[in-house]
């Protein structure tokens, strides 16, 4: 398998501080699954990589909270529940920012999408439009959570025709079984590569 360049995107998702970042909000929970991977330090390498090579990064964030966020919601989902209880990824805070080493370079031609408020990065936003419109046809996805917004993005970008690569240490979950599950049984269940981060670096065409 190769990558054309000028086809191919990095699609990051969630790189928030409140997920990555000791003293964020969600890294306690993650902390076991971030440190024994080194899945932030890898991110800020593969996305340093991703430059150099001139593959393109496509910026696929949460919903920035903000006060009355999913008030009147008839079923609102858990994560947007856990999101509300404790201001997850905050509007105008530290948390909601990006992860030092992961943040956008729009001058360099890093595109940032509009937020989504759930899990999947495609629903709601302008993500595919975005990447359709640069004339990206295949993805490799890395961000948080592995078996949340990641597997969503993955699964629903296949429903749209993309080829999907999963970088499989590229993520982390709250529990090593949600992890292992994820990138072990789902991810090649719908995914049509997962490889590691390394892997697909040297698969995209020079």
């Amino acid at each position: 398998m190769t990558y054309s360049k000028g086809h191919t995107a990095l699609v990051l998702v969630d790189p928030y501080n409140d997920f990555l970042a000791e003293g964020g909000k969600l890294y306690p929970g993650l902390e076991s699954s971030l440190k024994s991977t080194g899945v932030a330090p890898r991110l800020v390498s593969l996305v340093a990589s991703a430059r150099a090579a001139g593959v393109p990064i496509f910026y696929a964030p949460h919903r920035q909270f903000r006060p009355g966020d999913f008030d009147g919601f008839a079923f609102p989902a858990k994560v947007q529940v856990g999101i509300k209880a404790v201001e997850a990824f905050k509007f105008g805070s530290w948390g909601g920012e990006f992860y030092e080493g992961l943040e956008p370079d729009i001058e360099g031609g890093d595109v940032v999408a509009t937020e989504h408020f759930t899990y999947s990065a495609f629903e709601n936003t302008n993500l595919s439009f975005q990447l359709r419109k640069h004339g990206i046809t295949h993805i490799a996805l890395a961000g948080l959570t592995a078996n949340t917004c990641i597997e969503a993005t993955g699964r629903y970008a296949v429903e749209l025709a993309y080829h999907v690569t999963m970088l499989k240490d590229a993520t982390a979950d709250f529990t090593a079984e949600a992890l292992k599950t994820s990138v072990d049984i789902n991810y090649p269940g719908f995914a049509h590569e997962v490889k590691t981060a390394d892997e697909w670096l040297k698969e995209v065409q020079p």
